[in-house]
């Protein structure tokens, strides 16, 4: 594997003290998936990643990031000192974009941002070197360790850019200084620390704070907060805007999409100069607008969009965001669909609706939602929870867990409900219980409602 950085670079960079002479070939912040080479940076989050550091070199890190001594380290073990690792993390970002001659594109949304991703790496990987984080490192260490992950020779990257409280995308786009900037989604995730959607409007459309000169922002024309948006993004620095979606107005235009009894989602999207069918092998009709959102940015880089669009053949939703897979159930097997890394209103309605699309395995089947609570609403919280009550009612049968999913459940006719638990631990043996052949299971909550104990229950015995 090449260099990605060397010891001076790695001094300039941080301002930091290291006696040794490294060759770092990659970036970690977590010794379970270190490997020979990285640097490894002793953040603290839960746990003091300084107690890692020995373990890290042991395993063969090129060397620790640190900002005091840690233990069991030997004494000249490779040790680049910082006055606060997380502040030189966050320099090494800032040296790996100022290095990167290609063209970068930053995504955020209320919802979509990590499919979006995804898509746009995609995308942009049919046309040249692509960069783009693993997973959603979208906060104040993940951007800048996707930053400074980044392949200075890379053609494109795509950073990621997520919120959960007033301020803090601008300093992340201001650090990343993309070219292309997307908004893919207004709605009412996080609105509890918010003070409102306006809020939400504000701090989504500071994305364009980061603009290079010249920049371009893509926005949703069919959201109801398109205008508010516009005019903020422009008021930060938008030199251009690019609206997707179906409104006529959009410059790059959802024209039709559709899903089909073979899981995949079809569209046909308009592009400056022509159109583009995909078969995007993912269902849900919020897959087809995640596809028009990146298509539109790969036009906001100056790229050829037309030409990049097959790739998306290859989209997989990822482990814990809609991605598909056979379980056992006594007498046979049921799909279940994997949401449980997240949730808000919109992409609980998204998911909901795209459950309902789902072909069940037989006459007797089911298409079954398991709901937990959605976090972070504050005052509103009730009142978002009771709204997508005639969303869930569309399943067979719904199955919820935590005090806020009550609301939902209560509101539900009785042949709907399947069971309310307090917590996802005692939801999920009677979920597992309830299971028939060529049942569909949709699984989703938020993060803190712990709906990946609901997912490993019915995958103990998946196939």
């Amino acid at each position: 594997m090449s260099a990605l950085w060397d010891a001076a670079a790695l001094r300039a960079a941080t301002g930091g003290t290291l006696a040794a002479e490294p060759v770092v070939t990659g970036i970690s912040i977590d010794t379970r998936s270190l490997a020979p080479g990285d640097l490894f940076v002793a953040l603290r989050d839960v746990r003091d990643g300084h107690d890692f550091v020995a373990a890290a070199l042991a395993k063969g890190a090129a060397a620790a990031l640190v900002d005091h001594d840690p233990p069991g380290a030997a004494p000249d073990a490779p040790l680049l000192r910082v006055a606060d690792s997380l502040a030189g993390l966050t320099a090494l970002g800032a040296a790996g974009r100022a290095r990167f001659a290609g063209r970068i594109a930053a995504v955020t949304g209320s919802v979509g941002k990590t499919g979006t991703k995804e898509m746009l790496r995609l995308l942009l990987g049919a046309l040249g070197p692509t960069h783009a984080a693993a997973a959603s490192y979208n906060n104040h260490w993940g951007v800048p360790l996707t930053l400074a992950r980044m392949p200075a020779e890379a053609a494109f990257a795509v950073i990621e850019i997520g919120m959960n409280n007033p301020g803090e995308i601008a300093p992340l786009t201001r650090l990343t200084r993309p070219h292309a900037v997307a908004v893919t989604a207004i709605g009412e995730a996080h609105i509890g620390h918010m003070g409102g959607i306006e809020g939400i409007v504000a701090e989504k459309a500071s994305i364009a704070l980061g603009l290079q000169p010249g920049g371009t922002a893509v926005l949703p024309r069919d959201n109801a907060w398109y205008p508010q948006v516009a005019a903020a993004v422009r008021a930060a620095g938008a030199a251009r805007i690019l609206g997707f979606g179906r409104d006529p107005a959009a410059e790059v235009r959802l024209l039709e999409a559709a899903v089909g009894v073979d899981g995949r989602t079809r569209a046909r999207i308009a592009l400056p100069g022509g159109e583009v069918a995909l078969a995007l092998p993912a269902l849900g009709l919020h897959h087809a607008e995640n596809a028009c959102c990146a298509l539109a940015l790969v036009v906001a880089l100056g790229a050829d969009a037309a030409r990049a669009a097959p790739a998306l053949a290859g989209y997989v939703p990822g482990i814990g965001r809609g991605a598909p897979r056979e379980i056992v159930v006594p007498g046979g097997t049921a799909l279940l669909i994997d949401e449980s890394y997240n949730a808000a209103p919109p992409a609980m309605r998204a998911a909901l609706a795209a459950l309902a699309l789902r072909p069940k395995g037989g006459p007797e089947a089911r298409r079954i939602a398991v709901l937990g609570d959605m976090r972070e609403l504050g005052e509103h919280s009730a009142a978002l929870h009771a709204a997508l009550a005639p969303d869930a009612a569309r399943a067979d049968l719904v199955f919820a867990c935590g005090p806020e999913m009550a609301r939902l459940y209560a509101l539900l006719p009785a042949a709907r409900r399947g069971a309310h638990a307090a917590d996802s631990e005692a939801l999920a043996p009677l979920v597992r219980d309830a299971l028939r052949p060529g049942d569909v299971v949709l699984v989703k909550g938020a993060l803190g409602s712990r709906m990946a104990v609901v997912v490993r229950a019915l995958t103990e015995s998946a196939i």
